[in-house]
């Protein structure tokens, strides 16, 4: 092509070449490049490679563009031909933590809490389609009229849905969340996700082998708190972690990860949650992780507490601690094994230590909001005592959410039990028969986080700053 046809080409012709030129490039590409040698390259020697041959042809064939435009058509040509097309920016952006795509010509992406929509889009359905397939193709699944609906990971672990038509009216949706690194304690208490006695308290509760179950709502930080809470478990413990999709990143060396399987193609196959609860527990475990618990699994779950295995941890949805309780009554009911309403509810009094609470404000922002322990009488109804509850002030023009986080003396017999544990407790918990004189001389716990020392009372006046939570597991 002359240069003077290819200048006088229409000026939308750069956005045309941006969008719906990409599959041309892209065939062009295939066509340049030798395969069999690409194969031989790592991945960073074949996206240099493409970017060479890609800016090579654009200057023999493309039209005029500005410095921006050709960067921009060779990085989407090239993540196209190697990866995910237009995702593959967003999954390089280590701020984006869910990518929501409705069609080929809508995305949006959450950032620090909060959604946007993007200005670009596929170029076509078609596109759409093919980056699915990429997807589903890595885990050996397909997506089509008889199988709309399917759940893969990509290789960097996160976690993608799809579902099409005839199911999706919008056309083709694809969702993919991916998994913030590891927060630990100290930053969670940075980001005001809690207060530093919170923090104390809550590694404490895990060293003293203490059932915890994690509830929320989705998005709200629960596997992110699982996963900090997770540290405090000792090195000489034997860890089995349980989950739908891998998220936990434990640094214990003793860690033994499973993952259910979904049903093959013919609907055969599959490993469930409560599959792999019931053999972890031949695998002499210390400790039992469970990612989230969403059907009769949880029975065995509660079993596995009541028999032995103190300390386990495990996440579930609700929107309350009285919720969390109802919720796992009705999941417990799930089971295959029917059992009288005050047997499951002994189960739950019995093996239920500790309910963490958490919440998602209208600014993003991710925190507890309440702590609440059981008190145990067996055959009696369930009795939550709180120990910490976050107080919100009224939401003001700016959106943000201010408040402080108010602790409460422990019941008697967990503050025992922490004693017996060589667990010292934070003075703003201490029960009232130890804090006469508002929690002075209780001892930091041995192994306490740095940063988290003890105060002499309720969190001061820096509790009254806005808050902001760390993002979702």
């Amino acid at each position: 092509m002359a240069l003077k046809d290819r200048l006088d080409q229409d000026r939308s012709a750069p956005e045309r070449s941006g969008k719906s030129s990409i599959g041309h490039w892209r065939a062009r590409l295939l066509e340049e490049i030798n395969l069999d040698e690409l194969a031989r390259l790592t991945m960073a020697q074949r996206r240099s490679r493409l970017e060479k041959v890609t800016g090579l042809l654009l200057t023999r064939e493309g039209p005029v563009l500005s410095p921006g435009e050709r960067a921009g058509l060779i990085r989407r040509v090239v993540d196209e031909a190697l990866g995910l097309g237009v995702l593959e920016p967003l999954l390089a952006d280590p701020n984006v933590t869910e990518i929501m795509v409705n069609g080929p010509d809508t995305v949006f992406v959450e950032r620090a809490g909060r959604v946007y929509r993007l200005d670009g889009g596929f170029a076509s359905e078609e596109q759409l389609y093919q980056t699915i397939d990429r997807i589903v193709a890595q885990v050996n699944r397909r997506v089509d009229e008889s199988s709309p609906m399917v759940d893969a990971r990509l290789p960097t672990g996160e976690r993608v849905n799809v579902i099409i038509p005839p199911l999706s009216l919008a056309g083709p949706i694809l969702t993919i969340r991916r998994f913030p690194r590891a927060y630990s304690i100290e930053e969670l208490v940075g980001m005001r996700a809690m207060d530093a006695p919170t923090g104390m308290l809550l590694a404490s509760f895990v060293r003293a082998r203490l059932n915890m179950v994690i509830a929320g709502g989705t998005g709200t930080g629960k596997t992110t708190m699982l996963n900090a809470l997770s540290a405090f478990v000792p090195e000489t413990e034997r860890i089995i972690t349980i989950e739908d999709s891998a998220e936990l990143q434990l640094k214990q060396a003793h860690v033994i990860p499973l993952e259910s399987r979904p049903a093959n193609i013919e609907g055969k196959g599959a490993i469930t949650i409560r599959d792999l609860v019931r053999n972890a527990l031949r695998m002499r475990p210390d400790r039992i992780i469970v990612g989230e618990v969403r059907g009769g699994e949880t029975l065995d779950m509660l079993q596995a507490m009541n028999t032995g295995h103190d300390g386990s941890l495990v996440t579930v949805h609700a929107n309350s601690s009285e919720d969390t309780v109802n919720r796992l009554q009705t999941l417990t009911s799930m089971s295959d094994v029917k059992l009288p309403f005050e047997a499951v509810r002994d189960q739950i009094n019995s093996a239920i230590d500790v309910i963490v609470q958490l919440s998602r404000g209208p600014d993003g922002s991710r925190r507890i909001v309440e702590i609440a322990v059981m008190d145990k009488s067996v055959r009696e109804r369930f009795s939550l005592q709180p120990v910490m509850r976050f107080e919100a002030e009224p939401i003001g023009a700016d959106r943000v959410v201010r408040g402080r986080f108010r602790p409460m003396p422990l019941p008697p017999a967990l503050a025992t039990r922490l004693f017996h544990a060589g667990e010292s407790i934070p003075p703003a918990f201490a029960p009232r028969s130890m804090n006469g004189s508002a929690g002075h001389g209780v001892p930091v716990p041995p192994g306490a986080p740095p940063g988290l020392g003890t105060t002499s009372g309720p969190e001061p006046p820096h509790g009254r700053e806005p808050l902001h939570g760390p993002g979702d597991a």
